[in-house]
């Protein structure tokens, strides 16, 4: 901002540096916290991400709040990758590309939001299941409208079995068998239910 006496007022450039710090230890954070676990050393986010504790203090004053904005920042993208598949030519190719983006998200986060709810019940404003389930219910019904799965299916069916799937496999050694299993459920997407007789 420029005064009359023609000084520049560096404010702007203070609120730049500081919305690029919190990127960055967001950033930073989502990876430290993908190798160590949501205990992970806040230390060590702020040293990678190139900045002293007191900056990440200042956008983040505690754990929860940055374990809130990485899984905020991942769910958005999760979000966003979900809307974007909505206008693909094929309704299940795009079923199956969200729902493996999804177990991927789901391998990687498990322990985050365990730790958020143990640490912070009532974290406000983010609500990951709700939109990890208006995500798949938009996909599912496209597919669905299509005729191309089974009708009797629900969004919240398919969030189950691919985070049973992520809970599962968290400690094997089987890299294969996540997308082995996620592929049976793919094929039971478009089965037809059974009936009895």
């Amino acid at each position: 901002m420029t005064t009359r006496h023609g000084y520049t007022s560096p404010q702007p450039l203070r609120r730049t540096d500081a919305r690029l710090n919190r990127e960055r230890l967001v950033a930073t954070a989502q990876e430290v916290f993908a190798e160590a676990g949501p205990g992970a050393s806040l230390n060590e986010i702020a040293r990678r991400a190139g900045v002293g504790p007191g900056t990440l203090y200042r956008h983040f004053p505690n754990r929860p709040a940055l374990l809130t904005a990485v899984l905020r920042d991942r769910i958005e993208s999760l979000c966003g990758r979900a809307e974007a598949l909505l206008s693909s030519e094929s309704a299940d190719d795009a079923l199956a590309d969200w729902l493996r983006a999804f177990l991927a998200h789901a391998r990687v986060n498990q322990g985050m939001g365990s730790a958020l709810m143990a640490e912070e019940p009532d974290t406000p404003g983010l609500d990951c299941h709700q939109l990890i389930l208006d995500a798949a219910a938009s996909l599912l019904t496209r597919a669905q409208q299509r005729g191309t799965a089974r009708a009797d299916l629900t969004a919240d069916d398919l969030v189950q079995l691919v985070v049973g799937i992520a809970l599962s496999t968290a400690r094997r050694q089987d890299a294969g068998q996540p997308e082995r299993l996620l592929a049976l459920v793919l094929d039971a997407t478009h089965g037809r239910p059974h009936r009895n007789e």
